[in-house]
């Protein structure tokens, strides 16, 4: 993260995402809660090591030894990366009640989080890759 302080309005944002070579779908997603089809994010099948970032503030969120193949078509980790660094609010959208996983430094939509993932947590964060960038581990 940096000290640069983060856009405000849509505009700005846009602007920010693509001076980033955000994915077109990044703003629709981060700051208006879209969600990408399933299976067609560019995380989704991707299993190098390393860390997965907000991809509006670059606040680390997930590490890649947390992700899992849940079969649901969005990356899927039953951890975050610290405690702290993904918030939750009430998501009703939908005719649901569903928990929003958000980035906790800028409020960035991420996806949902559910209690079905496996050991330790019993949680799947079901993110957008649209939402993330990835950080390659350096062996």
């Amino acid at each position: 993260m940096s000290n640069t302080p983060l856009p405000q309005t849509d505009a700005e944002w846009r602007k920010w995402l693509a001076a980033k070579n955000a994915e077109p779908l990044a703003f629709e997603v981060t700051r208006k809660a879209a969600t990408e089809r399933p299976f067609s994010g560019k995380y989704e099948t991707h299993w190098e090591p390393g860390q997965y970032n907000c991809m509006c503030c670059n606040a680390k969120l997930f590490d890649a030894s947390t992700k899992f193949d849940a079969g649901c078509g969005w990356p899927s980790f039953y951890q975050a990366a610290n405690q702290g660094a993904v918030a939750e609010k009430v998501d009703r959208s939908h005719g649901m009640a569903r928990v929003e996983s958000v980035c906790a430094n800028c409020g960035a939509h991420l996806g949902h989080v559910f209690e079905d993932g496996p050991a330790p947590t019993g949680l799947r964060y079901c993110m957008n890759s649209a939402s993330l960038s990835f950080e390659k581990k350096e062996t």
